[in-house]
């Protein structure tokens, strides 16, 4: 993926030019532009927070919600039904549809349906029970949604993955791809995770990544990627998609650690970086090549300085998007 910079324009001012010195001075007025070019795609990228310009470990801001206590149970990273919390997300105004995706630009991946699937949604915890509505994933049946994890100051993994998502659609649609997402907090609550699943093969999408961070115990960090396992049950076949998913997995991860300098989990993987499982709807029910990434763990605090900082999401962002390039180049 065509690394962009973002160091906006800084130049000295020009002494005297003398007739000869033209060819110079055109050459610099060429130039000029590029740089120009250069400082808008930083203050798009930036993000409200700062975006990349942040420092690792910086506090998000004082929107987010109240900590959990102590005593509440930790997530054990089962991303389809992670335990609801009975923290509040600030829920983020309506923007756009489900699905929708500004006009692609040209690149090398014009023609490519990419759709990030952001997990939870800001508003979940206000409809405990629509999203505790079960719904068959073909295997068995699982709650539609949950309200996902938090940082202990109380950052939701909601808002972490909205942030990233629309990072990452910025990225995408620079390489020319068509980006779409499932929501982006433009609806009350959801959607299901069978919808979810519906929503990319709906797009023919050339590849479909959820967006997640854990909720473990403290110690355990690191980031993981999930790939679906073999499934054939009810309305769910994973067959034709198990091997590419995994190929989308195995680029995501590498460009995951070489872009933000993260280890993968020592918790799930054997150290690997990838966990294959049969017990997410998400995975299950798509016809399209998947994975969930799950960044890092949101209970500890080293992971959570990382994921709390605009900076890092940046690199989390990129690393992510980098895979996704990689595996649609071949």
């Amino acid at each position: 993926m065509t690394v962009v910079s973002y160091v906006g324009p800084d130049f000295e001012p020009s002494p005297p030019r003398r007739p000869r010195r033209r060819p110079l001075t055109v050459a610099l007025a060429a130039l000029v532009p590029g740089a120009l070019l250069g400082w808008v795609v930083y203050e798009a990228v930036g993000g409200p927070d700062g975006g990349s310009a942040g420092a690792v470990g910086t506090p998000v801001s004082s929107r987010a919600p109240a900590s959990p206590t102590a005593s509440e149970p930790t997530d054990s990273g089962n991303d389809d039904a992670k335990q609801p919390s009975p923290t509040p997300a600030t829920s983020a105004p309506a923007t756009s549809s489900p699905g929708t995706s500004a006009p692609a630009a040209s690149g090398p991946l014009k023609g490519k349906v990419i759709v990030i699937d952001p997990g939870h949604n800001p508003g979940n915890f206000q409809h405990t029970a629509e999203i505790n509505r079960k719904v068959n994933i073909g295997t068995n049946w699982k709650e539609c949604d949950t309200t996902g994890t938090s940082t202990n100051a109380g950052y939701a993994e909601a808002e972490f993955t909205l942030d990233v998502a629309h990072r990452m659609r910025t990225l995408l649609q620079a390489q020319g791809a068509t980006v779409k997402l499932t929501q982006d907090g433009d609806r009350p609550y959801g959607p299901c995770v069978d919808e979810r699943a519906r929503i990319g093969n709906a797009a023919h999408a050339d590849a479909v990544v959820s967006v997640h961070a854990d909720g473990s115990a403290a110690g355990n960090r690191g980031f993981h990627v999930i790939l679906p396992g073999s499934v054939h049950a009810g309305a769910a076949d994973t067959r034709p998609i198990v091997a590419p998913s995994r190929r989308l997995g195995e680029r995501i991860a590498g460009n995951f650690v070489r872009v933000t300098g993260s280890a993968p989990s020592n918790y799930i993987g054997d150290g690997t970086g990838l966990d294959t499982r049969t017990d997410l709807g998400g995975l299950n029910l798509s016809t399209v090549p998947k994975v969930f990434v799950e960044c890092g763990n949101m209970r500890d605090s080293k992971d959570e300085a990382l994921l709390t900082s605009g900076a890092w999401r940046q690199k989390a962002a990129q690393g992510i998007s980098e895979g996704i390039v990689s595996f649609l180049r071949g």
